[in-house]
Protein backbone atom coordinates (compact mmCIF):
# COMPACT_ATOMS: atom_id res chain seq x y z
CA UNK A 1 0.00 0.00 0.00
CA UNK A 2 1.16 3.52 -0.93
CA UNK A 3 1.53 6.49 1.69
CA UNK A 4 -1.47 8.30 1.61
CA UNK A 5 -0.42 11.28 4.32
CA UNK A 6 2.76 12.71 5.01
CA UNK A 7 2.12 13.28 8.31
CA UNK A 8 -0.72 12.10 11.20
CA UNK A 9 -1.53 13.75 14.10
CA UNK A 10 -3.52 11.08 17.03
CA UNK A 11 -4.93 13.00 19.85
CA UNK A 12 -5.52 10.30 22.94
CA UNK A 13 -3.59 7.59 23.20
CA UNK A 14 -6.26 4.62 23.86
CA UNK A 15 -7.14 1.41 21.91
CA UNK A 16 -8.59 2.74 18.41
CA UNK A 17 -5.04 5.65 18.41
CA UNK A 18 -2.89 2.61 19.38
CA UNK A 19 -3.97 0.44 16.43
CA UNK A 20 -4.52 2.83 14.32
CA UNK A 21 -0.86 3.95 14.65
CA UNK A 22 -0.04 0.08 13.94
CA UNK A 23 -1.82 -0.55 11.31
CA UNK A 24 -0.49 2.22 9.77
CA UNK A 25 2.90 1.25 9.97
CA UNK A 26 1.99 -2.39 8.94
CA UNK A 27 1.24 -0.63 5.91
CA UNK A 28 3.47 1.91 5.04
CA UNK A 29 0.36 4.23 5.22
CA UNK A 30 1.94 7.86 6.54
CA UNK A 31 5.56 8.85 6.46
CA UNK A 32 5.27 9.86 10.15
CA UNK A 33 2.97 9.84 13.15
CA UNK A 34 2.73 11.68 16.00
CA UNK A 35 0.96 11.37 19.25
CA UNK A 36 0.06 13.04 22.04
CA UNK A 37 -1.92 12.48 25.32
CA UNK A 38 -3.07 14.50 28.13
CA UNK A 39 -1.45 12.15 30.98
CA UNK A 40 2.17 11.98 31.48
CA UNK A 41 1.65 9.18 32.40
CA UNK A 42 0.15 7.96 28.90
CA UNK A 43 2.77 9.64 26.98
CA UNK A 44 5.45 7.63 29.22
CA UNK A 45 4.16 4.39 28.33
CA UNK A 46 3.70 5.39 24.32
CA UNK A 47 6.99 6.11 23.84
CA UNK A 48 8.03 2.68 26.23
CA UNK A 49 6.37 0.21 23.39
CA UNK A 50 7.23 2.79 20.63
CA UNK A 51 3.59 4.15 19.96
CA UNK A 52 3.86 7.08 17.59
CA UNK A 53 7.24 7.85 15.63
CA UNK A 54 6.76 10.95 18.18
CA UNK A 55 5.14 11.51 20.74
CA UNK A 56 4.76 15.13 22.08
CA UNK A 57 3.88 16.92 25.48
CA UNK A 58 1.74 19.66 24.06
CA UNK A 59 -1.21 18.81 21.50
CA UNK A 60 -0.75 21.61 19.29
CA UNK A 61 3.38 20.59 18.78
CA UNK A 62 1.54 17.23 17.98
CA UNK A 63 -1.17 18.90 15.46
CA UNK A 64 1.48 21.37 13.82
CA UNK A 65 2.23 20.12 10.06
CA UNK A 66 0.13 17.55 10.28
CA UNK A 67 -2.04 16.04 6.53
CA UNK A 68 -4.45 14.37 9.01
CA UNK A 69 -5.60 15.12 12.87
CA UNK A 70 -7.43 12.40 14.30
CA UNK A 71 -9.57 13.38 17.59
CA UNK A 72 -9.24 10.01 19.52
CA UNK A 73 -10.69 11.51 22.71
CA UNK A 74 -13.96 10.82 24.33
CA UNK A 75 -17.07 12.78 22.49
CA UNK A 76 -17.51 15.03 25.12
CA UNK A 77 -14.07 16.43 25.02
CA UNK A 78 -13.84 16.80 21.21
CA UNK A 79 -15.35 20.37 20.85
CA UNK A 80 -12.60 21.60 23.62
CA UNK A 81 -9.66 19.64 21.67
CA UNK A 82 -10.62 21.46 18.41
CA UNK A 83 -10.48 24.69 20.25
CA UNK A 84 -7.26 24.02 21.26
CA UNK A 85 -5.39 22.44 17.99
CA UNK A 86 -7.46 25.16 15.63
CA UNK A 87 -4.79 28.25 15.36
CA UNK A 88 -1.68 25.56 14.49
CA UNK A 89 -3.57 23.60 11.88
CA UNK A 90 -2.24 23.06 8.56
CA UNK A 91 -4.02 24.91 5.18
CA UNK A 92 -5.35 21.93 3.62
CA UNK A 93 -5.26 19.10 6.75
CA UNK A 94 -8.25 17.37 7.29
CA UNK A 95 -9.24 16.82 10.79
CA UNK A 96 -11.24 13.83 11.83
CA UNK A 97 -12.78 11.60 14.74
CA UNK A 98 -13.16 8.24 15.91
CA UNK A 99 -16.45 8.98 18.07
CA UNK A 100 -19.51 6.66 18.31
CA UNK A 101 -21.87 9.58 18.09
CA UNK A 102 -21.93 12.02 15.11
CA UNK A 103 -24.43 14.48 15.57
CA UNK A 104 -22.88 15.92 18.61
CA UNK A 105 -19.01 15.38 17.41
CA UNK A 106 -19.84 17.48 14.46
CA UNK A 107 -21.63 20.59 16.24
CA UNK A 108 -19.30 20.71 18.84
CA UNK A 109 -16.21 20.70 16.17
CA UNK A 110 -17.32 22.25 13.14
CA UNK A 111 -17.11 25.77 14.80
CA UNK A 112 -13.36 25.36 15.52
CA UNK A 113 -12.12 24.48 12.52
CA UNK A 114 -10.55 27.04 9.98
CA UNK A 115 -11.50 28.03 6.65
CA UNK A 116 -9.13 25.85 4.18
CA UNK A 117 -8.89 22.98 6.62
CA UNK A 118 -11.69 19.43 5.56
CA UNK A 119 -13.62 18.06 8.75
CA UNK A 120 -14.80 14.54 7.93
CA UNK A 121 -16.23 12.64 10.69
CA UNK A 122 -15.33 9.14 11.30
CA UNK A 123 -16.22 6.27 13.31
CA UNK A 124 -14.55 2.48 13.00
CA UNK A 125 -17.09 -0.32 14.41
CA UNK A 126 -14.21 -2.24 16.23
CA UNK A 127 -13.10 -2.52 19.35
CA UNK A 128 -12.44 -4.76 22.54
CA UNK A 129 -13.00 -4.04 26.42
CA UNK A 130 -9.30 -3.27 26.68
CA UNK A 131 -8.24 0.36 26.95
CA UNK A 132 -4.98 2.52 27.27
CA UNK A 133 -2.09 2.63 24.73
CA UNK A 134 -0.95 -1.19 25.35
CA UNK A 135 -4.56 -2.20 24.18
CA UNK A 136 -3.61 -1.92 20.64
CA UNK A 137 -2.73 -3.92 17.52
CA UNK A 138 -2.91 -3.59 14.35
CA UNK A 139 -5.17 -5.96 12.86
CA UNK A 140 -8.17 -4.59 14.95
CA UNK A 141 -9.71 -2.66 11.90
CA UNK A 142 -9.59 -5.85 9.51
CA UNK A 143 -12.72 -7.07 7.55
CA UNK A 144 -14.40 -4.44 10.10
CA UNK A 145 -16.33 -1.35 9.26
CA UNK A 146 -15.74 2.51 9.10
CA UNK A 147 -18.19 5.25 8.53
CA UNK A 148 -17.59 8.04 7.27
CA UNK A 149 -19.95 11.08 7.99
CA UNK A 150 -18.92 13.91 5.46
CA UNK A 151 -20.47 16.91 6.44
CA UNK A 152 -22.36 19.71 4.06
CA UNK A 153 -19.13 20.81 1.57
CA UNK A 154 -16.67 18.05 2.62
CA UNK A 155 -14.48 18.18 -0.17
CA UNK A 156 -14.10 14.81 -2.17
CA UNK A 157 -10.41 14.51 -2.62
CA UNK A 158 -10.03 15.11 1.17
CA UNK A 159 -12.93 12.11 1.48
CA UNK A 160 -11.21 9.71 -0.81
CA UNK A 161 -7.76 9.89 1.10
CA UNK A 162 -9.51 9.32 4.31
CA UNK A 163 -11.11 5.98 2.69
CA UNK A 164 -7.95 5.10 1.38
CA UNK A 165 -6.55 5.47 4.65
CA UNK A 166 -9.13 3.59 6.61
CA UNK A 167 -8.95 0.83 3.99
CA UNK A 168 -5.41 0.78 4.09
CA UNK A 169 -5.64 -0.12 7.32
CA UNK A 170 -7.96 -3.51 6.27
CA UNK A 171 -11.10 -1.71 6.91
CA UNK A 172 -14.36 -1.86 5.15
CA UNK A 173 -15.58 1.62 4.21
CA UNK A 174 -18.91 3.70 3.94
CA UNK A 175 -20.55 6.72 3.89
CA UNK A 176 -23.18 7.42 6.33
CA UNK A 177 -25.57 10.60 7.43
CA UNK A 178 -25.27 11.55 10.91
CA UNK A 179 -28.41 11.10 12.69
CA UNK A 180 -28.91 7.95 10.87
CA UNK A 181 -25.66 6.65 11.83
CA UNK A 182 -26.44 7.59 15.49
CA UNK A 183 -30.08 6.12 15.60
CA UNK A 184 -27.35 2.84 13.60
CA UNK A 185 -25.37 2.65 16.32
CA UNK A 186 -28.50 3.04 19.18
CA UNK A 187 -29.23 -0.46 17.94
CA UNK A 188 -25.98 -1.84 17.05
CA UNK A 189 -24.51 -0.81 20.16
CA UNK A 190 -25.24 1.54 22.71
CA UNK A 191 -28.20 0.37 23.94
CA UNK A 192 -26.72 -3.18 24.18
CA UNK A 193 -23.49 -1.65 26.27
CA UNK A 194 -26.55 0.09 28.86
CA UNK A 195 -28.27 -3.46 28.81
CA UNK A 196 -25.03 -5.13 29.42
CA UNK A 197 -24.19 -2.64 32.08
CA UNK A 198 -27.79 -2.66 33.79
CA UNK A 199 -27.36 -6.86 33.66
CA UNK A 200 -23.80 -7.08 35.46
CA UNK A 201 -25.44 -3.90 37.92
CA UNK A 202 -27.97 -6.38 38.49
CA UNK A 203 -25.48 -9.53 38.81
CA UNK A 204 -24.14 -7.67 41.66
CA UNK A 205 -26.50 -7.12 43.46
CA UNK A 206 -27.35 -10.49 43.71
CA UNK A 207 -24.28 -11.44 44.69
CA UNK A 208 -24.55 -9.97 48.04
CA UNK A 209 -27.30 -12.46 48.56
CA UNK A 210 -25.68 -15.78 47.22
CA UNK A 211 -21.96 -14.61 48.29
CA UNK A 212 -19.24 -15.09 45.19
CA UNK A 213 -21.46 -17.62 43.30
CA UNK A 214 -22.90 -15.34 40.39
CA UNK A 215 -18.69 -14.70 39.50
CA UNK A 216 -17.80 -18.37 40.38
CA UNK A 217 -20.57 -19.41 38.13
CA UNK A 218 -20.49 -17.31 35.71
CA UNK A 219 -21.92 -19.32 32.51
CA UNK A 220 -20.91 -17.68 28.86
CA UNK A 221 -24.00 -15.30 28.92
CA UNK A 222 -22.91 -13.10 31.67
CA UNK A 223 -19.21 -13.54 30.99
CA UNK A 224 -20.33 -11.53 27.64
CA UNK A 225 -22.49 -8.80 29.48
CA UNK A 226 -19.23 -8.30 31.89
CA UNK A 227 -17.17 -8.84 28.86
CA UNK A 228 -19.15 -5.31 27.28
CA UNK A 229 -19.78 -4.19 30.88
CA UNK A 230 -15.44 -3.79 31.26
CA UNK A 231 -15.73 -0.81 28.16
CA UNK A 232 -14.30 2.58 29.15
CA UNK A 233 -16.76 4.28 31.26
CA UNK A 234 -15.66 8.00 30.38
CA UNK A 235 -16.37 6.69 26.90
CA UNK A 236 -19.81 5.71 27.55
CA UNK A 237 -20.99 8.17 29.71
CA UNK A 238 -20.20 10.69 27.18
CA UNK A 239 -22.02 8.41 24.20
CA UNK A 240 -25.45 8.39 26.12
CA UNK A 241 -24.84 11.83 27.36
CA UNK A 242 -24.38 12.70 23.41
CA UNK A 243 -27.11 10.34 21.67
CA UNK A 244 -29.68 10.48 24.35
CA UNK A 245 -32.70 10.53 21.91
CA UNK A 246 -31.77 7.77 19.52
CA UNK A 247 -31.27 5.36 22.74
CA UNK A 248 -33.82 6.14 24.52
CA UNK A 249 -36.00 5.58 21.20
CA UNK A 250 -34.11 2.02 21.02
CA UNK A 251 -34.51 1.36 25.00
CA UNK A 252 -38.25 2.16 24.49
CA UNK A 253 -38.31 -0.53 21.76
CA UNK A 254 -36.92 -3.15 24.00
CA UNK A 255 -38.91 -2.20 26.80
CA UNK A 256 -41.73 -3.34 24.60
CA UNK A 257 -40.05 -6.24 23.36
CA UNK A 258 -39.42 -7.67 26.80
CA UNK A 259 -42.53 -6.71 28.38
CA UNK A 260 -44.18 -9.32 25.35
CA UNK A 261 -41.26 -11.97 26.24
CA UNK A 262 -42.42 -11.55 29.75
CA UNK A 263 -46.08 -12.19 29.10
CA UNK A 264 -45.17 -14.72 26.79
CA UNK A 265 -43.24 -16.71 29.75
CA UNK A 266 -46.08 -15.75 32.11
CA UNK A 267 -49.01 -17.38 30.07
CA UNK A 268 -47.06 -20.49 29.49
CA UNK A 269 -46.81 -19.20 25.18
CA UNK A 270 -44.17 -21.23 24.06
CA UNK A 271 -44.97 -20.72 20.64
CA UNK A 272 -44.55 -17.19 21.09
CA UNK A 273 -40.87 -18.18 22.87
CA UNK A 274 -39.64 -20.66 19.72
CA UNK A 275 -40.28 -18.18 17.33
CA UNK A 276 -39.26 -15.24 18.76
CA UNK A 277 -36.11 -17.38 19.17
CA UNK A 278 -35.51 -18.68 15.81
CA UNK A 279 -35.83 -15.55 14.25
CA UNK A 280 -33.51 -13.67 16.52
CA UNK A 281 -31.41 -16.49 16.17
CA UNK A 282 -31.09 -16.20 12.50
CA UNK A 283 -29.43 -12.77 12.67
CA UNK A 284 -26.41 -14.07 14.37
CA UNK A 285 -25.60 -16.63 11.91
CA UNK A 286 -26.52 -13.23 9.53
CA UNK A 287 -24.03 -11.64 11.68
CA UNK A 288 -21.43 -14.60 11.47
CA UNK A 289 -22.01 -15.14 7.17
CA UNK A 290 -21.22 -10.96 6.86
CA UNK A 291 -18.04 -11.80 8.32
CA UNK A 292 -18.22 -9.70 11.93
CA UNK A 293 -17.74 -12.21 13.84
CA UNK A 294 -16.75 -15.90 14.33
CA UNK A 295 -18.62 -18.67 16.03
CA UNK A 296 -15.91 -19.91 18.16
CA UNK A 297 -16.67 -20.30 21.92
CA UNK A 298 -14.43 -17.08 22.59
CA UNK A 299 -15.86 -15.38 19.70
CA UNK A 300 -12.57 -15.22 17.91
CA UNK A 301 -11.02 -12.67 20.32
CA UNK A 302 -8.70 -14.43 22.89
CA UNK A 303 -5.39 -14.08 20.19
CA UNK A 304 -6.48 -10.31 19.40
CA UNK A 305 -6.14 -9.67 23.25
CA UNK A 306 -2.82 -10.88 24.43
Amino acid sequence: MSQVYDRVALIGLGLIASSMFWAIKRAGLAGEVTGYARSEATRDTARRIGLCDRVCDTVQEAVEGADLVVLCVPVGAMGAVAQEVAPVLKPGATVTDVGSVKRHVIEAVSPHIPEGVHFIPAHPLAGTEHSGPESGFAELFDNRWSLLVPVEGSDPEAIARLRALWEGMGANVDEMDADHHDLVLAVTSHAPHLIAYTMVGVADDLRRVTDTEVIKYSAAGFRDFTRIAASDPTMWRDVFLTNKDATLEILGRFTEELFALQRAIRTGDGEHLFDYFTRTRAIRRGIIDAGQDTDAPDFGRGKANP
